[in-house]
């Protein structure tokens, strides 16, 4: 990555919808300053020697790739459409999204079924390298915005779009078939092969502490020093949990992170166990 002459990491991030509203909170979680206006398109955080820009998702692949920004937070369905020099380097959790092929309910059932077929979407990247890998010769054709109508004005027979609840499609009157095309969520991205900048370790592991923290939290609670044993099995913690002796004999306080699934009927286990005074607490920011 090539040092800007401020000697700034810079970073972008998306400007609107709910992937900017993602990627500014984990920013923030992160001790990042982020803006107040939405208007704003940069914003330097000189305390933490770092440069947001905020730019069109669709865009910022381009812009990493081309070095011209050292690392972005995007969609891995924007990073693979571009076919930008830019990489994943790791998903963030949220933004998630699945694509699918759909069509008038009942009309096609699998893949093979879309040799010859009209298809549109505003993913040609994405689709036209899923019909490449599997031999499938179909012609593809971009369109911007919703493209569920495509196929009752006769543009199209079948339509690659992104799938949340399905009601959209419904509503249009079309059921998905096939195997899922992608599976997307943010993700983080930077340029292969170019040099670090010396803020980048520190960025990683800002993200990688709140990710850890988001899906983990803190369990405390009273045991017997009896069952110990088998309650730290239950237990474990990231590298080992704090067992502390009670001013009541024979017990011992522990303490532990643990998965943020399943922590309920983790409680419901160490109670049965004989665990009393269980607490959990959320965890903001960690390092491991």
């Amino acid at each position: 990555m090539t040092e800007t002459p401020n000697g700034l990491l810079r970073i972008a991030v998306p400007n609107k919808g709910a992937l900017s509203q993602a990627a500014t909170e984990m920013l923030r979680e992160s001790g990042y300053r982020q803006r107040s206006d939405s208007k704003e398109l940069a914003l330097t955080d000189a305390e933490n020697n770092v440069e947001f820009f905020y730019l069109r998702p669709r865009d910022i692949a381009l812009y990493v790739g081309e070095g011209t920004l050292d690392v972005g937070i995007t969609g891995r369905d924007l990073l693979l459409d571009s076919g930008a020099a830019a990489h994943e380097v790791r998903g963030l959790g949220f933004g998630r999204s699945r694509f699918h092929f759909a069509a008038p309910a009942g009309r096609y059932q699998a893949l093979g079924d879309l040799e010859g077929l009209r298809i549109a979407t505003s993913y040609v990247g994405i689709v036209e390298r899923f019909l490449a890998e599997r031999g499938i010769g179909a012609s593809v054709t971009r369109l911007d915005g919703a493209v569920e109508t495509s196929i009752q004005l006769g543009v199209a027979d079948v339509i690659a779009d992104v799938v949340e609840t399905g009601s959209t499609l419904r509503a249009a009157g079309l059921a998905t078939f096939g195997e899922v095309i992608l599976n997307s969520e943010a993700v983080l991205i930077d340029r292969p092969g170019a040099d670090q900048h010396p803020g980048y370790e520190v960025f990683m592991r800002r993200l990688e502490g709140v990710l850890v923290a988001r899906s983990y939290v803190m369990m405390d609670y009273d045991i017997k020093s009896e069952h110990v044993s088998d309650a730290v099995a239950l237990t474990p913690g990231i590298e080992s949990p704090t067992v502390s002796p009670l001013h009541r004999q024979g017990w011992v306080a522990v303490r532990a992170m643990v998965p943020r699934d399943g922590a309920q009927r983790l409680m419901d286990a160490l109670y049965d166990l004989g665990a009393r005074g269980i607490l959990l607490t959320d965890i903001h920011a960690c390092r491991l």
